[in-house]
Order: C-alpha cells, then structure tokens, then sequence
C-alpha cells in the first residue's frame, strides 16, 4: 500500500525489488532491446542557447515567485499554489504570461530574439519548433510573418505531408498533440525547444520524429533555448 487513510487505500506501489522480479518472471519468454543499439540512427547533438533576462525583467520574475502575486500595468498575475506557481514562472521565462483573466502580458523577447538568430543560421533549412503556450504559437508566428518567413502550425494531414516535403521552412509543434506517431524526419533534421516541457515522455518522443530509423541526415540537432536565472534551467 501507498496512500492511505487507516484501513482505505488510495493507491498501491511497486515493492523495492519488484521491477527485478518482474523481468527474473518473464526472461524465458522475452527478449528486450534498445533501438539506438541496433539500429543505424544518426548522431545525435543537443546544444543550449542562453537567454539573460534584464534586470527589470529578472526582478518581476523573481516578485512573482517569492510573493506568488506580480501586478503590472496591464493587469495582475496570482499564482495559488506550486503548480501554477510553476506554470507562471515557465510562461514569463518565454517571455509573455496570462493574467488573471486570461488576457495575454509580454514581458521580454529574449527567446523569439535567438530563434531569429537561429533561424537566420539555418541558411533556407527546414526547422522544427516545438512550443508550449498558446501565447509561444502566436508571438513566433506574429514575429515570424514581420519578417516574411513563412511558417505553419503542423496540424494537418497536409501540413504534415508539405513538412515531409521539405515546403515549409518553419514548422511549429505542440509537443503534446504532434509527440508521438508523425515521421518527420523526412523534413529536415533540426528542431528547437522555445518552450520546454516537464515531460520526460513528451520532451523524448517530440525528440524522436527527427531522430529515427529513416531519417537520412547524418546528425540531428536538438537545441533548447534556456532563459537563465528562471525555471527553464530546473526543467532542462
């Protein structure tokens, strides 16, 4: 027993040596196997892109999370408990959040400033974008359109075939809608994290629609745009 209340259980746990148990149990019957030890998969590089926030910036962040309430001009942001203390904190790392009543407040455009930068070093080549807010999906696609560079939400299975053909330069991923089951590797062979998520599964399956068996580029590049000073550094 795990949780509980007297003689009512709630949930129940795995005993200390039960994973080992389990696999003593059923190692005449089957076999396990990591991929990347038998498959040819290309190399994988990850690589981190600090973003310093302005002192400004830094003090409102750190308001917010030591008071757990940050009023500014256009509106007030509560935070009542951990949880969405932590999704708070996660958004103004991003560099906008939602106040109180839902309306969207920017606070800095470190991030969007370095996927300019490292959209512009791609030379014309596709790139993946994995985002987490809403708020993310709309400041990148406002940003990226004032500078003519086309780019689609992959949402579709239209949009997903024009990624694979390599038609769009820019393509913006929810990791939790788009994480598992797209081949994406087909469109290139590089994706940015501009927000990044808690989710180990989520953060690994989004990695593999570029890093897998099919994927024809000899290293896949993985990077993460880290504000520093903020939760993103926790996160990664």
């Amino acid at each position: 027993p795990d949780k509980r209340n007297g003689q009512i259980i709630y949930s129940y746990k795995p005993l200390p040596d039960a994973e080992q148990r389990i696999y003593d149990k059923i190692s005449d019957i089957t076999i396990s196997m990591k991929a990347a030890d038998h498959l040819k998969m290309p190399e994988l590089i990850s690589t981190e892109y600090t973003v310093q926030l302005s002192e400004k910036e830094q003090e409102k962040y750190d308001d917010l999370k030591e008071e757990l309430v940050l009023t500014l001009n256009d509106g007030e942001i509560t935070a009542a408990n951990a949880a969405s203390l932590s999704n708070k904190l996660s958004q103004m790392a991003n560099g906008a959040i939602y106040d109180d009543n839902g309306n969207t407040i920017n606070i800095h455009s470190r991030k969007l400033d370095t996927l300019e930068d490292i959209i512009e070093s791609m030379n014309g080549r596709p790139l993946l974008v994995a985002y987490w807010f809403r708020h993310d999906l709309e400041r990148i696609s406002e940003r990226l359109s004032s500078l003519h560079i086309p780019c689609t939400k992959l949402d579709t299975a239209d949009s997903i075939s024009r990624r694979n053909k390599g038609e769009i330069p820019v393509a913006l991923i929810h990791p939790a809608s788009a994480g598992h089951g797209l081949n994406l590797q087909n469109g290139g062979s590089a994706l940015v994290w501009f927000g990044l998520t808690w989710s180990l599964e989520l953060y690994q399956q989004t990695n593999a629609r570029l890093w897998r068996q099919g994927q024809t580029a000899e290293t896949v590049v993985i990077q993460h745009i880290v504000a520093k000073g903020t939760i993103d550094e926790k996160i990664l």
